[in-house]
């Protein structure tokens, strides 16, 4: 897939993610055959105010490209200035999120919120476009509002106008629950009124909805969002999949303990003790959530407190999944559950 003269070529995109997006994270998932990744999604106000969280977030290794960023913002000035900004970053892509449904973003007047208006949306694309200069800029849009009050086609036409060279389409509403089923058929139709690459996204956690997403609605890309969360054998499996015909599955334990060994040394160069162990155990369940043996494992982890501890307990655990000394209900409730609720281990009030 061409944007610009950045060819993406044939492999699955991976999301930005809040708290997860990481140089660890985008490790994993380039070794196992990510194409385009994101950083985390920042603030464009941060950046043009060097808040050091904002920066740090935006770094990323040359071997990580290619490589988009993604911004938070409402001000076209603001904007302009911060894609004019990271130039010298070199990144690949510049996204404008207006995607993001959590409260913490819309009370602020973006994100998903700015799905209100499309004319601000096209006027903040503008001034992308005008700071980015040869950097080509996307757009991350839901369907719009609420499922009565769709402007897909609105919001779309705004960016393409303004000087987008990709859309990558989320196929909910912004009021939408992540258990309610993607419109992919909203997809179709935006791909067949603009003239530039469209991106679906939406409920892919299988090489096998990626492709259907793809041949049922035209779209030249697939982004994989929540997916990709302990799973980044989602990619391996898909280029197998598109190159050889047919998906290796699933890998086995030694494979997934392995990688999640992997993952959890390279959260150990990036962080500092605390958050270290927050990201380890956030990432190990992941990880680990579609065997038996899920409670155990959750229940075991969350008092350990150092790097040795969690390594050693994510050995044993893979040896008695593989010796069968779990009995319990079928792991893929578990899920079922992490479709609704990422952070499915801990209980709701």
């Amino acid at each position: 897939m061409l944007v610009g003269k950045l060819d993406l070529g044939d492999k699955l995109f991976v999301a930005p993610m809040a708290d997860v997006s990481d140089m660890p994270f985008r490790q994993i998932s380039k070794e196992l055959g990510a194409g385009l990744c994101f950083t985390q999604m920042v603030s464009a106000k941060g950046v043009i105010e060097n808040d050091f969280d904002s920066l740090r977030d935006l770094a990323f290794p040359r071997k990580e490209k290619p490589i988009g960023v993604q911004f938070l913002g409402n001000d076209p000035e603001i904007l302009y200035s911060a894609s004019r900004e990271i130039r010298s970053y070199q990144p690949d892509l510049i996204d404008l999120n207006c995607g993001c449904p959590t409260e913490n973003v819309v009370k602020c007047n973006l994100g998903a919120n700015l799905l209100e208006n499309p004319a601000l949306i096209g006027r903040l694309v503008s001034s992308m476009v005008r700071g980015a200069g040869d950097i080509p800029v996307s757009v991350k849009l839901r369907l719009g509002p609420d499922r009565k009050k769709v402007n897909i086609f609105d919001t779309a036409k705004a960016a393409e106008d303004n000087g987008a060279s990709l859309l990558f389409i989320h196929a909910r509403a912004k009021t939408d629950k992540y258990h309610m089923d993607p419109l992919i058929e909203w997809i179709s139709e935006v791909k067949k009124r603009v003239s530039i690459p469209v991106v679906g996204n939406g409920s892919v956690f299988t090489p096998q909805d990626a492709e259907l997403l793809r041949n049922e609605t035209g779209c030249d890309s697939v982004m994989v969002a929540r997916g990709a969360l302990g799973n980044p054998f989602i990619f391996q499996r898909f280029n197998k999949l598109k190159s050889e015909g047919s998906d290796p599955g699933q890998p086995q334990i030694d494979e997934v303990l392995s990688v999640a060994l992997r993952h959890i040394s390279y959260l150990a160069v990036e962080y500092k003790e605390a958050l270290f162990l927050n990201h380890a155990k956030k990432h190990s369940i992941w990880y680990f959530r579609r065997y038996p043996g899920i409670k155990n494992f959750v229940n075991g982890l969350l008092p350990l407190r150092t790097r040795e501890e969690i390594e050693n307990f994510l050995k044993q655990h893979a040896s008695e999944i593989k010796n069968r000394n779990y009995v319990e209900s079928d792991p893929s409730d578990n899920d079922e559950q992490f479709r609704r609720r990422v952070v499915f281990w801990i209980n709701q009030t």
